[in-house]
């Protein structure tokens, strides 16, 4: 199972608590955790990526071992730590203003 951490709107649309599990199949990409994720709260599809394009919404960003993988392509592996569970795959909404 690999655990997923999101933003509190995104909890609360998905009523659950901070961190979720999600079993992926097959490797362990971006695409393959948040596939999974919509599939267990199908009320989060359209908030994370794009219905059609499925990219990245602009103000959502991705983490994982202190790293900021945002702009990685959506099919590259994940750290190993992310893929079998030791660290979470952390959702994050950005900030932006002046």
């Amino acid at each position: 199972m690999m655990r997923v951490v999101l933003p509190v709107h995104l909890r609360r649309l998905a009523h659950v608590d901070e961190e979720v599990q999600v079993r992926v199949e097959g490797p362990a990409t971006q695409r393959s955790v948040l596939d999974a994720l919509e599939a267990s709260y199908p009320m989060l599809r359209g908030t994370i990526r794009d219905h059609v394009t499925q990219k990245r919404r602009p103000f959502v960003r991705f983490f994982a071992c202190e790293q900021d993988l945002s702009h990685e392509l959506p099919d590259d592996p994940l750290p190993d730590a992310v893929a079998r569970g030791v660290e979470p795959f952390l959702i994050v909404g950005a900030m932006a203003g002046g």
